[in-house]
């Protein structure tokens, strides 16, 4: 692994890509801690270290971490990157319902540049609407128990606010769009793993007040603890790489077909069924759904909905039940939307290919549509037991939310989903340089 990272550096198209996607990413990170004008800096960390002991049980604690901590600091960058997220799951689910976009999507290079061009349309709408109730919200010393976070509420802060959270936005979708086509790994992706990386340090630093390694009377965690979680990831991030990895390989035969003197066809391929089709989209819905609830109860003072709300807290057993089966319920949803069993028989039967055992047509779709639902269901089994496993590791080791988090949960499904995803596109830039230098200068066998 060393000697591939040294020979990545070898290569200049592939150095000049890793500089740039490294700069970008420094880029970004300098953004979040760029305050947005006109608040009370250290009114909403006190807010935000209240809401803290909560274990992240609210909305704020999701888009707090996929900012990178620049939610909690309300810097220009503090949506993050959660409306593009939104806007792309929309699009998608839009265009498995309507024929136009559906058409339109398979349009080849064209048909992508239309759908990423409405996708990033959606971005500055969603952005625009969530910055201003994000304003609006601000305002209200009575939502934060009488903290004062806007010195100089009115229309103009409101105007400042929305215009320099979604200009935010947009510049990371921007970034994002540069890594991708001038860097290395997918853009966006990229950025979100920045910004849960870049709370490694906190989590290490409070990890080090528990331990209190220098004063054994202020030790809230024995080592035998730190020994555990450090077991206890590296089986998870094991397991994650497996299930991220694995696939369900369907074998696929073609016809041979003779077109004058010439034979096409007659080779053997498969179909990649994925286990883990929806990756973190159905962890993303079903933590948006079920912590809707304890947000709006923090704004609603009725103790009939408050009551309700509190049973949907990370720590109760209803939560734990209902999150679990909302992620499962949300991994075939999409699985469902993406993957579309009666036009890939169609193709097949249209290039003369088939499924060996299975009739060409409605019989290979039904196949693949019962192999893929068994599949997902181990799948989204396992995205359940990882997302609430940072509960179980609270309840169990006695550590905070920051601390388990890293040890499962989303975080955990990012961070390992991307380092794969980059890892795969500066393997593929390095087999493609050897290959050049192996063919170049090679005689083919043959010919004189």
């Amino acid at each position: 692994m060393l000697s591939a990272l040294v020979n990545s550096f070898k290569i200049p198209d592939l150095k000049r890509r890793l500089i740039i996607t490294g700069m970008l990413i420094a880029v970004y990170r300098i953004g979040c801690y760029v305050p947005t004008p006109g608040i009370d800096g250290v009114a909403l960390g006190e807010f935000f270290n209240r809401i803290a002991k909560t274990q992240g049980g609210t909305l704020f604690g999701i888009m707090n971490m996929f900012s990178g901590g620049a939610m909690e600091r309300l810097t220009i960058f503090a949506l993050g990157i959660m409306p593009y997220i939104s806007a792309s799951i929309i699009m998608q689910l839009l265009t498995a319902v309507i024929p136009q976009l559906e058409k339109i999507a398979k349009e080849g290079k064209a048909g992508y540049e239309k759908i990423n061009q409405f996708t990033r349309c959606g971005t500055v709408a969603l952005a625009l609407i969530q910055s201003f109730f994000i304003a609006m919200w601000l305002e209200n010393p009575a939502r934060f128990e009488g903290l004062k976070i806007v010195m100089q509420p009115g229309i103009g802060f409101r105007i400042l606010t929305v215009f320099t959270l979604t200009t935010g936005t947009i510049f990371i979708m921007w970034l994002g769009e540069q890594i991708q086509e001038r860097g290395i790994g997918n853009g966006i992706s990229l950025v979100i793993t920045a910004g849960i990386i870049s709370r490694i340090p906190a989590a290490i630093a409070q990890l080090w007040v528990l331990i209190s390694p220098f004063s054994p009377a202020r030790r809230q965690i024995q080592p035998l603890t730190i020994l555990v979680m450090l077991v206890l990831l590296c089986a998870v991030v094991f397991a994650v790489i497996m299930i991220i990895q694995g696939q369900r390989k369907i074998p696929v035969q073609y016809a041979r077909r003779v077109v004058g003197r010439k034979i096409y066809g007659g080779q053997s391929t498969y179909i990649p069924l994925k286990v883990d089709t929806s990756g973190v989209i159905a962890i993303i819905f079903a933590q948006s759904i079920i912590l809707f609830p304890a947000t709006l109860a923090s704004f609603i003072p009725n103790p009939a909905f408050q009551m309700w709300a509190q049973n949907l807290v990370r720590g109760h057993f209803l939560y734990t039940m209902v999150y679990s089966l909302l992620i499962i319920f949300f991994c075939y949803f999409y699985t469902a939307i993406v993957f579309n069993p009666i036009d890939i028989s169609e193709n097949m039967k249209k290039y003369g290919g088939f499924i060996p055992g299975i009739r060409p047509g409605n019989p290979t779709s039904e196949y693949l549509d019962f192999v893929m639902t068994r599949i997902t269901l181990a799948g989204a089994i396992f995205i359940a037991i990882i997302a609430i496993l940072p509960d179980f590791i609270m309840a169990w080791l006695k550590v905070p939310y920051l601390i388990a988090s890293f040890a499962g949960g989303t975080s955990i499904l990012i961070v390992v989903g991307v380092m794969l995803d980059t890892i795969k596109q500066i393997e593929s830039h390095l087999v493609m340089h050897n290959y050049e230098g192996f063919i170049k200068g090679a005689k083919i066998k043959g010919r004189r």
